[in-house]
C-alpha cells in the first residue's frame, strides 16, 4: 500500500516478524520494496491494532501515512463497522476516518515543541508527535542537501533514539513545501507525522493557519490543527497483494 508514495508492506496479524524479515521484505532490489512494514490485527468491530517497523528492521512509535493505510486495509476487509473507528498504536488509540471522497483521515494526537537544537552549526526545531522530528527551515527544499544533512540530524547525539528530519519552506498562509529524511529509512516521498510536525511548528510560529496543505515529493497532504491534536488527510491506496 502507499500514501502519497510513502509505501508499506501490510500484513494481516497477528504474526511474529523479525527485524531480518522486515529488512528482506523492504529491500527494493531483492524483496518487495517498501519504506516499512505494517501489521494490522482485528480487535473488535470498532478497533484494530497496528504495529510498525522501519525498513532497517527497527520499530517506530508512529507512522502517519501508515496509520491511514491501516485504516483503509481494515475497512477493505470488513473488519470494522462504519467509516470511523480506532487503531491501537504504540502511543495509544488513534481515531481514523474513511471519507466520502475516498481519502483517509487520521488523528495523530497532540504535538509538542521542545525548542531548538544546534547540530554542527545547523539549527533545528524539535517537535514530538508520537515520534521525534527535527524541522529545519530552508530557502528551497528542492535544492536542500537532504541526503547529506538528513543522516547527520538523524544520528546526532542530541537524539539518542534517532530523529526524522524535515526540510521545509512556508510558501503561503495555507501552504508548505517539505522534504523528509526518515529515521531508519532515508528520504521518502512523504511522511505524515513529519508534515504534521512541520505544520504545527509553523502555526506555533505564526507562519500558517490551522488548515495547511503540505506539498511533499509524493503529493499533497492536508494537515488540520485542532485544540486537542492534529489530523492528517490524504490518499491511501492498495498497489498489489500477494502471498508471502
Amino acid at each position: 500500500m502507499q500514501g502519497l508514495g510513502n509505501d508499506f508492506v501490510v500484513v494481516a496479524g497477528p504474526v511474529e516478524l523479525s527485524g531480518d524479515d522486515v529488512v528482506s521484505w523492504c529491500d527494493r532490489r531483492r524483496g518487495i520494496g517498501a519504506d516499512g512494514v505494517l501489521e494490522v490485527t482485528p480487535i473488535d468491530h470498532k478497533t484494530v491494532r497496528m504495529r510498525y517497523w522501519n525498513a532497517d528492521g527497527g520499530t517506530a512509535e508512529m507512522c502517519g501515512n501508515g496509520l491511514r493505510c491501516v485504516a483503509r486495509f481494515a475497512a477493505n476487509r470488513g473488519w470494522v463497522e462504519g467509516d470511523s473507528f480506532s487503531v491501537q498504536t504504540a502511543v495509544g488509540r488513534r481515531q481514523v476516518r474513511i471519507n466520502q471522497d475516498g481519502s483517509v483521515s487520521a488523528f495523530l494526537g497532540k504535538a509538542t515543541a521542545h525548542g531548538e537544537v544546534d547540530i554542527d552549526g545547523i539549527v533545528v526545531h524539535t517537535v514530538e508527535i508520537g515520534n521525534p522530528h527535527a524541522v529545519l527551515w530552508v530557502d528551497d527544499p528542492e535544492n536542500a542537501h537532504v541526503g547529506e544533512v538528513g543522516p547527520r540530524i538523524e544520528k546526532a547525539p542530541s537524539f539518542p533514539a534517532g530523529s526524522n528530519a524535515e526540510f521545509a519552506r512556508v510558501v503561503a498562509r495555507d501552504q508548505i513545501e517539505l522534504r523528509v529524511w526518515e529515521r531508519g529509512v532515508g528520504e521518502t516521498l512523504a511522511c505524515g507525522t513529519g508534515a504534521a510536525a512541520t505544520a504545527f511548528l509553523a502555526n506555533r510560529q505564526g507562519l500558517v493557519g490551522a488548515d495547511v496543505a503540505v506539498n511533499l515529493l509524493g503529493g499533497t497532504l492536508r494537515v488540520i490543527l485542532e485544540d486537542d491534536g492534529v489530523w492528517i488527510e490524504g490518499p491511501a491506496v492498495t498497489v498489489f497483494s500477494g502471498t508471502l
